[in-house]
């Protein structure tokens, strides 16, 4: 493809399409240039910030790590497509979000990291940039970097790969991806010319992904994940369990409500789940309710996103948890059908409450 290039209407010259330099001149061009990423395909109102550059993972540093108004995380990777093979570049940005996931749990690591590439990217702090950025009022913040800590904790990621040229092959793994797994992959396509007497730039950004998710999420019965809410949940449970069932689960979930420190819905297809996280305890969630009455619980799970002091807690809560007679196997999320837990559900929620409440 070609295209026109003039100055004041006049002389126009016809460009052909451009080779990048490097990909570390791409990383630079779109760290300075965030919005050449068509994110308003995705939702209209993303704003995207890169944050930090060469973002340091056990896997390896992120070319480019970027926040949205909304405390999502988005990891951007640059690729020149003759030097990689396709899954390789998908594997490589999926290993790099099992990596930051995996850390995750030393969230004072991960602001102090950020903070060093906000100081190194614009020489300000990071919550001075965010509250400069996105016009932030305190409050603001404090929302903004507790959905960051949350979207950190559950591997909430979006996948943002940009390469020179996409083929094919890159888009249908991309399609698999998104149609088959909670994960949100998008690919752009820069298209790339340059005027070499006037050094002047232009970048026709073309995304691939977008449509993809938005078809997941609004197809309905025809989507094949689904993300419960509390309605929906209650309203798919009491389609097989009696009324008395039912308020066991209900009791359990005000507890939850009122309790916990997150309430986290599923995605699956099938089967309604909801899981609570206890901050005290760990960032990951102590029990699963499925559906059907099945209660899921783990003790050595949270322990391994949990610091010393939590992990107390959790062999506190194992103990009270055998002496009612729940015994939760050390190595692996346990299952308890309704009529297990039911009986011992106020003794259940006591244990919880015991561990969880700071002592006076």
């Amino acid at each position: 493809m070609s295209i026109l290039f003039s100055q004041s209407g006049r002389n126009a010259q016809k460009l052909d399409r451009s080779d990048f330099e490097s990909e570390k001149y791409l990383q630079q061009y779109i760290s300075a240039n965030p919005g050449a990423i068509p994110l308003y395909e995705i939702r209209e109102d993303i704003h995207l910030l890169i944050l930090a550059r060469e973002f340091p993972t056990a896997s390896g540093p992120i070319d480019a790590l970027g926040v949205d108004k909304e405390g999502g995380i988005y990891i951007v990777e640059t690729k020149l497509s003759k030097n990689y093979e396709k899954r390789e570049i998908i594997a490589q940005v999926l290993d790099y979000g099992a990596a930051l996931w995996a850390a995750g749990s030393d969230y004072n690591q991960f602001v102090a990291d950020l903070n060093a590439g906000t100081q190194k990217q614009f020489t300000q702090g990071l919550n001075e940039k965010l509250i400069e950025h996105f016009h932030l009022t305190e409050d603001d913040l404090e929302t903004l970097l507790s959905r960051l800590q949350d979207n950190l904790n559950e591997g909430n990621f979006q996948f943002v790969v940009l390469m020179d040229r996409l083929d094919d092959r890159l888009k249908d793994l991309i399609l698999f991806i998104n149609e088959n797994s909670k994960f949100s992959v998008y690919a752009v396509e820069l298209e790339y010319y340059k005027h070499q007497e006037s050094g002047s730039e232009i970048m026709i950004p073309r995304m691939f992904g977008a449509e993809v998710r938005k078809d997941v999420s609004s197809s309905g019965s025809g989507s094949r994940r689904k993300l419960w809410n509390e309605r929906d949940f209650f309203e798919e449970t009491a389609k097989t369990l009696s009324a008395e069932d039912l308020e066991h689960i209900r009791k359990l979930y005000d507890f939850a409500t009122k309790n916990a420190d997150a309430i986290v819905w599923g995605t699956g297809q099938k089967e309604a789940t909801f899981s609570t996280k206890f901050f005290p305890l760990s960032s990951t969630p102590l029990f699963v309710i499925h559906s059907d009455g099945t209660m899921k619980i783990g003790i050595e799970y949270p322990k391994r996103r949990a610091d010393a002091e939590q992990c107390k807690k959790l062999d506190a809560l194992n103990e009270e948890l055998d002496r009612i007679g729940i015994v939760v196997d050390p190595t692996e999320r346990t299952s308890f059908d309704l009529s297990q837990w039911s009986p011992k559900l106020e003794a259940f929620t006591e244990a919880i409450k015991k561990v969880i409440t700071p002592e006076s």
